[in-house]
């Protein structure tokens, strides 16, 4: 058993406050209770397309597990009976209280192909996996906190702790890459306080571009200032 597989399946909470805690962060700072389990359901459908190409044995494999996710929303969206999956079933209970629109989620799982390569990204195409996984997740959460949230504000926040993460992880590098972070959190800027905890989150993408994974005291205390000051 892997460790993403060592959790009760269907407390998501848990699952994405172990495997996501700078989202799962965030999220504490949504006052309802339903909207954050929504939110946090949607979180754990991103890390469900996350470990299907790093938990393939080969690039088919991990076609065949994006692929079931797609199925998933063909079930949710069609009206259909959805397959009894804790992620999947909450997932289609945020969807029909928020009415998310398909395409965003649609593109959550499409940017998760190009994972499928060993070729390293280049810039233009980390920019694009940043806009589809976190930045659409991203702009998600937002709508789900404020439907008038700017969609491009959010956007830029889930795109700067992407980008961030990648510069630390995957080793993105060059000389445009630190000014496009940069502009990404200058971009953020002005989402509603409402919609804050969508992106509180990007506060730590220069921390995770430095390679480095904050303490939980440290990136409690970055994101209580970032949402205290309404800026990442």
């Amino acid at each position: 058993m892997s460790e993403d597989d060592a959790h009760d399946p269907y407390d998501l909470d848990a699952l994405v406050g172990r495997v996501d805690p700078d989202r799962w962060l965030s999220s504490r700072f949504i006052p309802n209770r339903e909207t954050r389990a929504d939110i946090i359901a949607l979180y754990a459908f991103d890390h469900e397309l996350a470990r299907a190409p790093r938990v393939a044995s080969n690039p088919l494999m991990g076609e065949i597990r994006l692929t079931w996710w797609t199925e998933v929303l063909d079930e949710i969206f069609e009206g259909r009976t959805v397959r009894k999956h804790p992620t999947a079933l909450a997932l289609a209970a945020a969807i029909g209280r928020h009415g998310l629109p398909r395409p965003r989620l649609e593109a959550m799982i499409d940017a998760r192909y190009r994972e499928l390569s060993a070729e390293p990204m280049k810039l233009g195409e980390a920019l694009e996996w940043a806009d589809g996984t976190a930045g659409a997740a991203s702009v998600l959460a937002a709508w789900m906190l404020d439907r008038k949230a700017d969609e491009d504000q959010a956007l830029a926040g889930g795109r700067a702790w992407a980008i961030g993460r990648l510069i630390g992880t995957a080793g993105l590098a060059g000389p445009d890459v630190g000014p496009i972070l940069d502009r990404a959190l200058k971009d953020a800027a002005g989402l509603p306080v409402s919609a804050f905890p969508a992106i509180a989150h990007a506060t730590l993408a220069r921390v995770r571009a430095k390679g480095r994974r904050p303490s939980e005291l440290e990136a409690r205390l970055r994101l209580f200032l970032a949402v205290a000051r309404g800026r990442v």
